[in-house]
């Protein structure tokens, strides 16, 4: 079994805030920014969004070395991007029906979905704390 320091654990618990607010932050830029821009019919700030969250939930499995990082930042997405998609009693939506909204929540969830089963199994520790394992007392 491996012992942590409480200075290790408490860098691991931050990155993995971090990365829960990258996905926050991501949910909240991608929900307002995801019709801004289309190429004809096709909705190409939706389609840059949902790239750009895979490579980041990917991006962190990998660098967490495990598919916790992918996801608690999927979590932070999540937490943001399920209720942008509720009509408020004005009528008013942030992810509205059409192929933008369409594209970056479906594609989003895909998203998750993919770079969860491209991280990797196992963790066996995250970079940051790579380097120091626990000495032997003998």
């Amino acid at each position: 079994m491996e012992h942590r320091s409480q200075a290790e654990s408490a860098l691991g618990g931050a990155a993995y805030g971090m990365l829960f607010v990258l996905g926050v932050v991501m949910g909240v830029v991608g929900g307002f920014t995801h019709p801004a821009w289309q190429i004809g019919p096709i909705p190409a700030a939706a389609i840059a969004w949902v790239v750009a969250l895979f490579a980041v939930c990917l991006g962190a499995g990998k660098l967490m070395h495990g598919r916790l990082g992918v996801t608690v930042t999927a979590i932070g997405w999540l937490l943001v991007t399920m209720p942008f998609t509720l009509q408020l009693g004005s009528g008013d939506l942030v992810i509205a029906e059409g192929a933008p909204g369409y594209t970056y929540l479906y594609g989003g969830l895909g998203a998750l979905v993919a770079a969860y089963a491209l991280a990797p199994a196992s963790s066996s520790g995250s970079w940051l704390l790579r380097g120091y394992a626990p000495k032997n007392p003998t």
